[in-house]
């Protein structure tokens, strides 16, 4: 089970374009804009968080691949961003064949625990972990690394299908491999509030889930979107914007939460 020196949250949905890079970018960035010391493990082998963090892909000499073969570690592999306190393990399509060539090994879903256990990783007060969009043997690390699995879910109308098999995956993973990992929050993402089906989405997944969901919802935003393709996150490229004030929110969200449950 993973220690308590630092915070693992792993960022997963088995669906693509639900916001999921986007705000693990904006996250770590508000986090470490209040003074926390950040780390992002960019786990998919697309390399968007990487990109959004203006880190080019001909600089990506070692990476997460590296990482997940055990050949390099994180002091080795880590590189600064353009943003204060935020540091990243960056991603390369080399983590394609990462499956086929751990596939054998009797500790192949405890590679990412294991890298995160040293001292260079426990320097970080947060670790995000991005994930593919699908469940596969990437994601199944980053959930048996974390201490809990953040869930950014589009308000649209096939949202509560794909919520209820996610939170099925972390329920297998809990029984099986981390019985300690637990839903830090679903945060609620593309929100048009001009829209009467996002508004509706907004009130069954609260009906459902309760306390579970944050109260910021990050709205549909054209700055947010540009950020990426300057190398930026929107909280550095835009800061007055809706999108980058919905996720100075939920990063104050996410730590009264800490807070609460440090308490407990």
């Amino acid at each position: 089970m993973p220690g308590e020196k630092n915070r693992i949250i792993t960022i997963a949905n088995q669906k693509g374009g639900v916001g999921k890079t986007t705000t693990a970018i904006n996250l770590a960035t508000a986090l470490a804009a209040i003074g926390e010391r950040v780390l992002i493990v960019d786990l998919d082998p697309q390399g968007n968080a990487s990109t959004g963090l203006g880190i080019q892909r001909r600089d990506r000499r070692l990476s997460s691949y590296e990482l997940m073969t055990g050949s390099h570690g994180i002091d080795e592999i880590v590189q600064e961003t353009v943003v204060p306190n935020l540091s990243i393990i960056p991603s390369t399509m080399d983590l394609l064949g990462i499956e086929m060539e751990i596939a054998q090994a009797a500790d192949r879903i405890f590679r990412l625990r294991k890298a995160l256990a040293s001292p260079a990783a426990l320097s970080y007060s947060y670790v995000l972990v991005d994930c593919p969009p699908s469940f596969n043997l990437l994601t199944m690390n980053a959930m048996a690394a974390a201490h809990s699995v953040l869930v950014p879910l589009q308000c649209e109308f096939f949202a509560l299908e794909g919520l209820s098999q996610l939170l099925e995956t972390v329920d297998q993973v809990r029984r099986s491999v981390n019985p300690t990992l637990d839903i830090q929050g679903i945060v609620l993402t593309m929100f048009d509030s001009r829209n009467n089906l996002a508004q509706q989405v907004v009130s069954d997944v609260r009906t459902h889930l309760g306390e579970k969901v944050y109260h910021t919802l990050i709205p549909r935003n054209v700055r947010v979107s540009e950020a990426p393709s300057y190398g930026k996150p929107a909280i550095l490229y835009d800061l007055k914007c809706a999108g980058s004030q919905a996720y100075l929110q939920l990063a104050s969200e996410v730590i009264q939460r800490e807070r609460q449950r440090k308490a407990a």
